[in-house]
């Protein structure tokens, strides 16, 4: 098919070649966390880990001992932890004062008389405007994707967890690429500062080295000069993105532009940036079947029950619901004739974290860009395309999917979700006045 686009990007990606057996697709958060501390344990040569965050709580306690105690074993083994460099200096949303988790990075490498670094990174000098959002881990010559961050819900370390896709993919060059943008286009950054360390320098003393990092951050890609163009087998390709019509905004628009037969799509929070909602409407006007799958509001992360005080967050769930509620009735007639489908997801009290897409029985993108308009113009983000054109790994694709579908309820009308006199009070209030004050697009364009 010819491309719609005049500057294309998906047929001159350069890709990896891959084996099926080369990727793994685990079963779940619980799953998730044993392979990651097997592996760090194992490790012989590099672990390089990069997160939004990794937590002070019982599951990142638990990922730093083994870090400390796989340094300890194999003093020369060369680890690198990276997190949002704003992120680690504040506390949990509601939570009132703390310290962030950059006081117990300190602490940690205090009590250890090994080396484990921990480098903050400034995508921006507020986090409203811009954080980190890269995922995946480099443990020796494999990669360890998931969108998840380090903590006890993410890793399921208790009751609760938060639904992801985890893959281990074992490819060398892939794993030396994610770490040579780690450690040439980051670690080497002016801006990017050790957390672990005392006497941090401010946010404020580094607004020009951030700003120089950002702008050399757009031009940036992960290097597959190892990689190869039209393989014509299966193969994985990396991708980068951060500002506005970044590398990876545009492959995912080139992906939706590509579906002939089936597309789905996961998001947690749904936001569908402009360029995303015009190539699904272009997708279903040329009969594409598509399946976009969400969670419930009570899903979200950032759902407060009604029973517990009202603070301005609690409204971000019920604002992503009536969104979703406005695209379902301007598609009614696609979800009545089945060409459309949405699904919500709800499994008790855990919540929903999946994004990615599936095109047609060839393309699977494993990324943490939440296809929001945040993610298409603020936060720095990357992905991982897998492109199978023979159908050499069909099998494990749709397992993944059909765990996936096991807590997704198909919404047959728009009428099924609620509106803002069925919203608590409190959000009610809040919801009403921002609308009255024209806010609203605002947050749409941020959150």
């Amino acid at each position: 098919m010819p491309s719609l686009f005049k500057r294309s990007l998906l047929p001159k990606l350069r890709g990896f070649p891959l084996t099926a057996d080369a990727i793994e697709v685990l079963s779940g958060a619980a799953e998730f966390r044993r392979c990651l501390l097997e592996n760090i344990a194992q490790a012989q040569h590099r672990i390089y880990l990069v997160a939004l965050y990794l937590q002070q709580d019982e599951a990142g306690q638990e990922v730093f001992d083994a870090l400390h105690a796989a340094k300890a074993a194999r003093p020369e083994l060369e680890i690198v932890v990276m997190v949002d460099w704003l992120r680690a200096q504040r506390g949990l949303i509601g939570a009132g004062k703390q310290p962030g988790n950059s006081a117990w990075y300190q602490a940690m490498t205090q009590a250890h008389p090994t080396h484990v670094p921990v480098y903050g990174v400034p995508v921006q000098t507020r986090e409203l405007f811009g954080v980190l959002h890269l995922k995946g881990f480099v443990i020796d010559d494999s990669v360890l994707y998931s969108g998840a961050s380090l903590n006890n819900v993410y890793l399921h370390k208790f009751d609760k967890y938060r639904f992801d896709r985890y893959h281990l993919i074992h490819n060398k060059p892939l794993a030396d690429s994610m770490q040579h943008l780690v450690e040439h286009g980051l670690v080497a950054s002016k801006a990017v500062h050790r957390l672990d360390l005392p006497n941090l320098p401010t946010t404020r003393s580094l607004r020009n080295d951030i700003g120089d990092l950002r702008s050399r951050l757009k031009h940036a890609t992960y290097d597959t000069t190892a990689g190869q163009a039209g393989i014509g087998g299966l193969s994985v390709s990396p991708l980068l993105g951060v500002g506005k019509n970044n590398p990876l905004s545009r492959v995912i628009c080139e992906l939706i532009a590509s579906a002939q037969q089936q597309l789905t799509l996961c998001t947690p929070y749904f936001n569908l940036p402009l360029p995303v909602t015009r190539e699904i409407n272009r997708a279903l006007a040329r009969g594409v079947k598509i399946d976009i799958i969400v969670g419930d509001k009570t899903a979200n992360d950032f759902y407060i029950p009604p029973s517990e005080p009202f603070r301005i967050i609690a409204a971000l769930p019920y604002l992503y619901e009536i969104s979703l509620r406005r695209f379902a009735k301007r598609h009614q007639r696609m979800i009545d004739s089945g060409q459309l489908s949405l699904h919500l997801w709800r499994d008790g009290d855990n919540t929903y974290h999946l994004k990615g897409m599936w095109v047609d029985e060839r393309y699977t993108l494993l990324t943490g860009n939440n296809l929001n308009p945040r993610a298409f113009r603020l936060d720095l983000e990357n992905a991982l395309l897998i492109d199978d054109p023979q159908g050499q790994w069909l099998a494990p694709r749709r397992s993944e999917l059909a765990e996936i579908f096991r807590h997704a309820t198909r919404i047959q009308g728009y009428q099924q979700l609620q509106t803002l006199v069925d919203y608590p009070e409190a959000v009610g209030k809040f919801l009403r006045r921002v609308s009255r004050v024209r806010v609203e697009r605002l947050l749409y364009r941020i959150l």
